[in-house]
């Protein structure tokens, strides 16, 4: 039986375990913190649960292969809901959108705002559902360790219908004028890592994950997702240990490879890092053995990270859905200042969640579980007092917006940033979101899956093949896999 080492236990790990244990593989995972998910931990205070990192639940399907993997489904672990609306815009005091989850009512809601704009949405969505497809069919599930993966006439043929090679920001600003359309259909490559006129286009797929495939929620939290892989995991025989973090990686020969934790030394015949990239690259590995140099780190384009705050209420505010974005001032300001001109912004885009509107399970009787989030550039100066001076700034628009300043009903708040992203993961720089997909970061362009001389260290996650997110990290560990179980190196 070949034994398997995975460094971290987020999506793209966990997903890696379950499939090589279900293969015949003896797998040991290894979290420097005390619980499963990574980056979608959660905590619990004062009857308040909070999840910490994702909260948004698109790409249904994704989950749903994973599961169909190991003969189970979504609904053998938690509820699914669809939100509808799907979520709401705040462009001012009176002035928002509310995205509805019935297409139908996505066109009439287009054509009030702009006059005969339905005509454009189906074209842009048509054509996103192009992208959509061939990209999660053909794209993400190539290992992508060369650029002759790619040389197939089939492929080859859509790259330009994929529009690699023109932005998200002219496709939108070609069909749509009005201001608020524009941003809406914006909004989900922010997280992406670049403005949306240095975005490539193909990422219109993500307007079709949410307009088309819709926002969903998992009754009692995102981490129930968790709970559902680490399950899946462990009756495929995974074994996890937790609070035990990987510190360094050695190898002994041309086949034995392992590591030292902060308790013990293991040898495996493969390790899968799904930690920081960087981290393992730049720290774990000796001088020798490392893939890339700090050049090549400092020029990588990173996603954003983000000012996050985690508030519980003494009760139930009006004017909130379970999701609500802020985009009252300049969004091409704050993007420039995320990937352009880093700085901490001058008039910040900023989301609230607010869960407990959906599900009381996860706040107590009467009372609001809110998250705060303010997407910001990676590698910041962060301290307490800037987080408060952006708490305030984010709580005086809401006063000005739904006329309710939530500070006098703050019964519990967590503020978590820059350097707890370092402190807890490793991030590199204090990202959040992993690397930016931009044109030079895209399939064979980012960091290898596969260690350039150790053959059997491999990499998976929001750093590597296919990008950043939950359901990419998903197939991020779905490839690594298969490629270890197909090549048997």
């Amino acid at each position: 039986m070949k034994s398997v080492g995975i460094i971290g236990s987020g999506f793209a790990s966990m997903s890696a375990a379950a499939c090589l244990a279900k293969a015949g593989y003896k797998v040991d995972v290894f979290e420097k913190n005390s619980s499963p998910g990574g980056r979608a931990r959660k905590f619990s205070k004062d009857g308040f649960v909070f999840d910490m990192g994702p909260s948004w639940y698109w790409m249904p399907e994704v989950f749903e292969n994973f599961y169909n993997l190991f003969g189970k489904s979504a609904k053998d672990f938690y509820e699914l809901i669809r939100l509808d609306p799907s979520y709401r815009v705040y462009f001012g005091q009176n002035d928002l959108v509310d995205v509805p989850a019935d297409y139908q009512a996505l066109k009439s809601l287009f054509d009030n705002i702009e006059p005969g704009s339905s005509a454009g949405l189906d074209k842009f969505l048509d054509e996103a559902e192009y992208k959509y497809k061939v990209g999660m069919n053909e794209f993400v599930w190539k290992p992508s360790l060369s650029i002759t993966e790619f040389f197939d006439l089939r492929i080859l043929k859509s790259l330009f219908k994929l529009q690699m090679f023109s932005s998200i920001a002219k496709e939108v600003d070609t069909l749509f004028t009005h201001p608020k359309l524009r941003e809406i259909l914006k909004f989900p490559v922010l997280f992406l890592g670049a403005t949306p006129e240095n975005t490539p286009a193909l990422y219109s797929l993500m307007n079709y994950a949410d307009l088309k495939l819709g926002t969903w929620y998992p009754k009692k939290g995102m981490y129930e997702i968790v709970e559902a892989f680490h399950k899946i995991a462990l009756s495929q025989g995974a074994n996890f240990h937790f609070s035990e973090e990987v510190v360094s990686i050695e190898t002994e020969g041309k086949r034995t490879i392992g590591f030292t934790t902060s308790k013990q030394k293991y040898t495996f015949d493969y390790v899968i890092a799904g930690g920081d990239y960087h981290h393992t690259d730049q720290v774990l590995l000796p001088e020798n053995l490392r893939s890339y140099s700090p050049e090549y780190w400092n020029k990588r384009v990173m996603a954003p990270s983000s000012l996050l705050f985690y508030v519980g209420l003494s009760q139930k505010v009006e004017g909130l859905l379970h999701h609500n974005l802020f985009f009252d001032q300049d969004f091409a300001k704050h993007a420039d200042e995320i990937y352009t001109n880093p700085a901490w912004p001058e008039k910040p885009l900023f989301y609230v969640s607010c869960p407990s509107k959906t599900d009381h399970t996860i706040a107590p009787e009467g009372k609001e579980n809110m998250f705060m989030l303010m997407p910001i550039a990676p590698g910041l100066d962060d301290n307490p007092q800037k987080r408060e001076e952006y708490f305030d700034i984010m709580c005086d628009r809401m006063v000005r917006i739904i006329g309710t300043d939530i500070r006098p009903l703050v019964e519990y708040k967590r503020s978590y940033c820059l350097t707890d992203f370092q402190e807890d993961y490793h991030a590199f720089k204090g990202n959040a979101y992993g690397l930016a997909n931009t044109l030079l970061q895209t399939a064979f362009l980012k960091p290898k899956m596969q260690h350039k001389t150790l053959k059997n260290l491999f990499f998976t996650g929001q750093l590597t093949t296919p990008g950043p997110g939950v359901p990419p990290s998903i197939i991020s560990g779905q490839v690594v896999a298969n490629f270890i179980i197909q090549n048997a190196i």
